[in-house]
């Protein structure tokens, strides 16, 4: 008898599966994707009652890095992934017990080389969706540093002036928190 298999291959009714999410989660409309063997404790999707998917069993977090002069440090989208080919913040799922913040410096460290020691907390905005949410921590890099591709996540890095981050083709969850975002830089 052949097992279920996931897109990638892998057996779906492997019991380690089952034992990586709570009970009473894992198909669409209540919570994280079945078809998802996690590399860390918080890689799955999320899924909410009208079918949107969103990455991070525990939540999501990214970085929005500023710098007075060189503006914000942003992100091409690896034509691959969620809403690929689009520009946003380093950032990405949270582990279980990992803060906001320091899931945001952990994934642009791993993204885009992001120094810690180069920046200081300005403050957080959370995207809370009961289900699901998003934490942009908002820092100041305390001196220059150039981001490098660290992971196949990244088309390329880039500082862009905070007059020119609208005329490009940003993630939508960035775009339609970024007006908000921008008043509070200033």
């Amino acid at each position: 008898m052949t097992e279920p298999a996931g897109s990638d291959g892998t057996n779906l009714d492997d019991p380690r599966r089952t034992a990586l999410r709570p009970a009473g989660v894992g198909e669409p409309g209540n919570g994280v994707a079945r078809n998802e063997l996690p590399r860390d404790s918080g890689d799955a999707w999320v899924f909410s009652p009208d079918g949107r998917r969103f990455w991070g069993r525990f939540g999501a977090a990214g970085l929005l890095v500023h710098h007075l002069e060189l503006g914000i440090l942003l992100q091409h989208r690896a034509v691959w992934s969620h809403f690929g080919d689009t520009w946003g913040l380093p950032g990405g799922a949270r582990h279980e017990h990992e803060s906001a913040i320091d899931a945001a410096l952990r994934e642009a460290r791993e993204e885009a080389g992001v120094p810690a020691h180069l920046v200081r907390l300005n403050f957080t905005s959370v995207v809370d969706l009961g289900i699901w949410s998003y934490t942009t921590v908002v820092v100041e890099a305390t001196e220059r540093f150039e981001p490098v591709i660290s992971d196949l996540e990244s088309i390329a890095l880039r500082w862009v002036p905070i007059g020119e981050v609208e005329a490009l083709a940003l993630h939508p969850g960035f775009a339609a928190s970024w007006p908000a975002l921008r008043l509070r830089l200033a």
